[in-house]
């Protein structure tokens, strides 16, 4: 029993043995506590000015727009350059970014046009860092490892989904909003010394890609001619949209449907990060992912958001949340895995810049619409919406995926007799 344990710890960590990774999972983990401390605390600073779901989707349409229109060109920008080096220059601006938030923040009566500026230069950074902070995991370490250490990573950040929340929350009630960005800044400062600490001779850098003209519909036509990578798109494109508008809806919920507070809030988000944790876990020690398993995801998602909607009070929903997390990272992990690995190495940062652009680019559009709903009909019927939303994406994918296999029957039993060396032969 013991060994077996042992094995399943060895499994599921078994990309942290590389230095590089270690030195950049224990970098970003650091990091991403400080980035859900400025998320946490931008969508309560204009809850607070506001009092409007309208005005929260247009933080996020503000904070996600640019991955949204500029996504696949920073993909190829991922592509062509040295991610390490760009890393630290995106890493850099995004630290100033939070900077500038927390000057803002620290001021008596801040405006919100300047907070949505500041949100949208932050949108053009992550625009670039997010592609190139994904892809460079694949040069981190070996090919054997790539599936484990993608959803190690994923679990990485729903760790610090647990913790960044719950300390957004404590530093809110007590010194305010803008020391939640500013230690968020100095937090940058682990991924930058993390970056320069790395050996170069160990990394396994990707082909750098040439200039030259329609480089990005080249990758847009690389995804729709692979079945595993365009069924996972099409199902982000309406998880992402309408349902992981988890900033916009649940903030409302917990403020004026079950009439909690911002430590409420905060403390609910970390409690479904718990289960975002278990589910990157279980995904790490998983050795293959197919698309099926995307599509058992989300419809477990769908299941869990419709759920969680019945919640009648703070209670009741702190321990479905749980299983909203649990189902969410479910979904997230199986198809950015399945992104990651099924990629042409060459390809990989734009097909990960497209992935940003479905699954987090698509929440400027959702966000404005789900928070107008909740304004409305209330946040449980947002909440539903996004339940639905998962439902259908999983139907959606089970029926595409059906049509690809029965495709794939039709070809192989066709029969194409070719007279070779006097013998027939069978071309499938």
């Amino acid at each position: 029993m013991r060994r077996k344990f042992s094995t399943a710890v060895s499994t599921t960590f078994a990309s942290l043995r590389v230095r590089n990774f270690r030195l950049f999972f224990v970098g970003q983990l650091i990091s991403q506590i400080g980035t859900w401390l400025t998320t946490i605390a931008q969508v309560l600073l204009v809850l607070h000015l506001t009092n409007s779901g309208v005005a929260i989707g247009g933080l996020v349409a503000c904070q996600f727009g640019p991955i949204l229109f500029f996504g696949a060109w920073a993909g190829l920008v991922a592509d062509r350059h040295d991610k390490r080096r760009l890393l630290m220059v995106t890493q850099t601006l995004e630290m100033g970014q939070s900077g500038a938030l927390a000057v803002l923040a620290f001021l008596p009566h801040p405006s919100l046009t300047a907070l949505y500026l500041v949100a949208l230069a932050g949108g053009f950074m992550l625009a670039f860092d997010n592609p190139t902070r994904r892809s460079f995991v694949a040069e981190m370490v070996p090919k054997e490892n790539m599936q484990n250490a993608v959803t190690l990573n994923t679990a990485l950040m729903t760790s610090a989904r647990v913790v960044g929340p719950a300390v957004a929350g404590l530093l809110v009630v007590t010194v305010g909003f803008g020391w939640c960005f500013t230690t968020d800044a100095i937090s940058y400062l682990a991924v930058l010394v993390a970056l320069l600490m790395m050996r170069s001779s160990e990394l396994t850098r990707s082909p750098v890609v040439t200039r030259a003209k329609g480089q990005v519909r080249e990758g847009l036509r690389y995804v729709r001619g692979v079945p595993d990578l365009f069924v996972p798109m099409v199902m982000l494109t309406i998880v992402g949209t309408l349902t992981f508008n988890f900033t916009v809806v649940i903030p409302l919920f917990v403020e004026h449907t079950l009439r909690g507070d911002d430590a409420s809030y905060t403390l609910l988000y970390s409690v479904l990060s718990v289960g975002s944790v278990i589910a990157a876990l279980v995904a790490s020690h998983r050795r293959t992912i197919e698309v099926r398993h995307i599509v058992y995801a989300s419809a477990a998602f769908g299941v869990a958001m419709l759920v969680f909607a019945t919640a009648p009070s703070l209670a009741i929903a702190f321990p479905l949340a749980i299983f909203v997390g649990l189902t969410s990272v479910g979904f997230m992990t199986t198809s950015t895995a399945i992104v990651q690995v099924r990629s042409d190495p060459s390809m990989r940062g734009r097909v990960l810049a497209l992935q940003a652009m479905v699954l987090i680019g698509s929440t400027p559009i959702g966000g404005p619409i789900l928070g107008a709903i909740c304004d409305d009909l209330g946040a449980r019927v947002g909440l539903v919406v996004g339940g639905v939303a998962a439902l259908g994406a999983a139907g959606w994918g089970y029926f595409a995926a059906r049509r690809v296999l029965d495709r794939a029957s039709v070809i192989e039993g066709e029969a194409v007799i070719v007279p070779v060396t006097g013998e027939a032969a069978v071309a499938g």
